[in-house]
């Protein structure tokens, strides 16, 4: 029975964070104006600047708990291109990676009138991650030649593809991550070289005043064809100092772990349910989100939590804002 449930358990905590050696982490950053973080094509997709400052922590009770840090810019170059950077801390137990990534995008204004959003946007994003191992912690009665004691790191280059298309309040992006398929080369047991990850996402804002925007968000991995979707709904405010926003998102995995309990077996999916709030005052921006994990078989209660600062400039000319109630795409 224990040999069930450790599988189980396993098989939830990598869906949650064993893509923590695969780049960046999907999780719900781009809820938070964040849509660069996960797709390319959407640098400088407003005509200002934009910088985002994340932090993730999973379980604060349990040592060595993922955790992630992002920070990215991108703005505006041109008429018609954007660019961008990320940087990235990512930490899960001994394993670890740092990384760069920058950014060309490239937008097609479909529409005569600028003010009119009606958009056409393909991004490349290429960058370089050290991946490290460390095993100077680990002790065995019986030495095996696998450790080797020290810590081993390794880098390796790969790219994303991202495309977008912008119709005043509607929305919709494709991207797929580690293109190239790169492997690290860190252990010296069997590696796999296919990191690649398939985004595909659309969205809606109803609403002046008081907005609505539900979307949804649909992703799968190539090597272990593991399929989740988000459906998300968020509520905005305008208020005097700015703009107050809520929402909530449900996250499920297409594919089950079996479990035995009780002399009989059982299947659990993985599921999340995380609400977010944020505000906008001024140039700035606020959000924390709180994802639970539903399910009879857990590793922890604890839940995780994000926080996501930012910064917008480069955008007060409202002649050169677009006549739509679209967040990602006005400052």
């Amino acid at each position: 029975m224990r040999r069930y449930i450790t599988s189980l358990i396993i098989t939830l905590i990598f869906g949650l964070s064993a893509r923590a050696q695969e780049g960046i982490p999907v999780y719900f950053d781009y809820l938070a104006d964040n849509y660069y973080l996960v797709y390319p094509s959407m640098a400088g997709i407003a005509e200002g600047t934009k910088i985002r400052l994340t932090a993730r922590k999973q379980w604060f009770n349990v040592d060595e708990a993922p955790s992630l840090q992002t920070l990215n810019v991108n703005f505006r170059a041109g008429e018609r291109s954007g660019v961008g950077v990320i940087l990235f801390n990512d930490s899960n137990g001994y394993h670890s990676q740092t990384g760069f990534k920058g950014t060309y995008a490239h937008h097609l204004q479909l529409a005569g009138d600028f003010r009119t959003l009606n958009q056409l946007s393909f991004g490349l994003s290429a960058g370089v991650i050290l991946s490290s191992l460390d095993e100077t912690e680990f002790r065995s009665v019986i030495p095996d030649p696998v450790i080797t004691g020290v810590k081993n790191t390794a880098s390796y280059f790969n790219v994303d593809l991202g495309v977008s298309y912008s119709l005043f309040e509607f929305y919709a992006h494709a991207a797929v991550l580690n293109l190239l398929g790169s492997g690290r080369d860190l252990y010296t047991a069997a590696e796999f070289d296919n990191l690649r990850r398939y985004l595909l996402s659309a969205g809606y804002v109803f609403g002046r005043t008081t907005r609505i925007e539900p979307s949804v968000l649909f992703q799968m991995t190539d090597f272990t064809q593991e399929k989740t979707v988000d459906i998300n709904a968020k509520v905005y405010r305008d208020v005097s100092f700015g703009t107050v926003w809520a929402g909530l998102s449900y996250r499920r995995s297409f594919d089950g772990a079996q479990f035995q309990q009780n002399g009989g077996f059982g299947e659990q999916r993985l599921q999340l349910f995380t609400p977010i709030i944020g505000v906008n005052w001024d140039r700035f921006l606020f959000s924390y989100n709180y994802s639970y994990q539903s399910g009879d078989i857990r590793f922890d209660n604890g839940g995780f939590h994000q926080i996501t600062l930012g910064y917008d400039f480069g955008q007060n000319d409202q002649s050169k804002r677009y006549d739509c109630y679209c967040p990602a795409a006005n400052n």
